[in-house]
């Protein structure tokens, strides 16, 4: 068995592409995913499920219905479980994704913004 630390930096040089996210480790069913964002998202939920954002790097916002959540580097936000939300970042905005495998990036899937689920780097 290999000991070794994950570099979020180094992981983070190996994709450019935005908007899907890739693993990097598994915490039990949870994965731990990279992700890099630019723009406005599509409103979307998750009934299943939490999702933790931490902004690793720029600055990006989740839209509520009800309100926002502004992020800069080190913050961290959970979104609650069935709460319909969206991620804005005027700039390319690095975040660490932590949410059960299997969790599409859009809900249901059902969007060109869709990602492919699973995809290690």
């Amino acid at each position: 068995m290999s000991h070794q630390a994950i570099s979020l930096k180094d992981k983070l040089a190996k994709f450019s592409d935005q908007w899907a996210p890739k693993v990097i480790a598994e915490i039990n069913d949870y994965q731990v995913k990279l992700v890099k964002l630019e723009g406005e998202f599509l409103w979307h939920k998750h009934d299943e499920t939490d999702e933790a954002f931490l902004c690793l790097d720029g600055e990006m916002k989740i839209e509520l219905r009800d309100g926002q959540v502004a992020l800069q580097s080190g913050d961290l936000f959970v979104v609650p479980r069935g709460a319909e939300h969206r991620v804005v970042s005027e700039r390319e905005c690095s975040v660490l994704l932590i949410e059960p495998r299997g969790v599409l990036n859009t809900g249901d899937g059902n969007s060109e913004l869709a990602a492919d689920n699973d995809v290690w780097i």
